[in-house]
């Protein structure tokens, strides 16, 4: 497929993936509406969007989800070390291999082919209580109260699964989530996703369609990431912040005079983006480590 081609239909997967992910959070939405006590005056037009992984979670959450998922023998820990080396390789290099892309989707899709939508959900909320609220970075929480206090909407606009994204916003007590959105009938994964995965455009699609469908001023949102995966949808939206980011990031607010905030230590915040034959050596043996570790538990 000629170069053109290809990326044409990329784009048509991202916007059909923030299409799908914006339907599905706002219907979700509707169905909460009232039940809310309503004491904080809403702001109708104003939100907060906060990325993931390393900006609300500290590391990967499908990581996360998968070391759950492992101990519950939805898969091997094998598989567990693939992601997590493709987690490591990316957090090196700052660049996505469009070929382990595709081999975690058809990975993930395989696992959840013929599961029914609420174990998946039951699972999700297992995994956060055991796993995932302990590496809840504790500053970007507060930012994610004070738009709250403000009367905003905040969602999180994740690649991963729809149903561990919203799991993360409930348990947060956040709007909703915007997340990576698998197709099923009658209540049963099919094996496909609607889309792609939501990733770098598609969050920006996904984020613009859930404004229209909010009624959003997106000159009055805020947006917050730790990639610069993340840049169309951090500019978007009138406020972009750069939390713990990578060294891509950095340099991008630097030149366009966005906030930064690191919640990291020093030593860790230095080493974030420097890949270097020592450091790809280093993610290696910790993959390896961590994986025993995980298979130790």
């Amino acid at each position: 497929m000629p170069l053109s081609d290809q990326a044409s239909a990329d784009e048509q997967r991202q916007s059909a993936a923030g299409e799908a992910s914006a339907d599905a959070a706002h219907s979700l939405l509707l169905e909460k509406e009232g039940r809310e006590d309503g004491q904080v005056p809403p702001d109708l037009t104003a939100a907060a969007f906060f990325d993931v992984d390393n900006t609300m979670v500290q590391g990967a959450s499908i990581v996360h989800f998968a070391r759950g998922l492992a101990a519950r023998n939805y898969f091997s820990y094998s598989d567990l070390a693939s992601a997590v080396w493709a987690q490591a390789k990316f957090r090196l290099t700052g660049k996505e291999n469009s070929e382990d892309v595709a081999a975690g989707r058809e990975k993930a899709l395989s696992f959840i082919a013929g599961r029914s939508t609420e174990e998946l959900k039951a699972v999700g909320e297992e995994i956060y209580d055991e796993i995932i609220a302990d590496k809840i970075w504790p500053g970007t929480r507060a930012l994610a109260q004070m738009h709250l206090d403000a009367g905003q909407q905040v969602w999180l606009v994740t690649a991963t699964p729809v149903e561990l994204a919203q799991t993360i916003a409930d348990r947060l007590g956040l709007t909703g989530a915007l997340g990576t959105v698998a197709e099923s009938q009658d209540g049963v994964f099919t094996g496909k996703l609607v889309g792609d995965i939501l990733h770098g455009l598609g969050k920006a699609h996904a984020v613009r369609s859930l404004a229209i469908r909010e009624g959003l001023n997106l000159k009055r949102c805020t947006a917050y990431s730790d990639s610069h995966n993340d840049v169309p949808m951090l500019s978007l939206v009138g406020t972009a912040v750069a939390i713990n980011p990578d060294s891509d990031l950095r340099d991008v607010a630097r030149v366009r005079g966005w906030e930064i905030r690191d919640y990291r230590t020093g030593r860790k915040a230095a080493k974030i983006g420097v890949p270097t034959a020592i450091g790809v050596g280093a993610a290696i043996g910790g993959a390896a480590a961590l994986i025993k570790h995980f298979s130790d538990d």
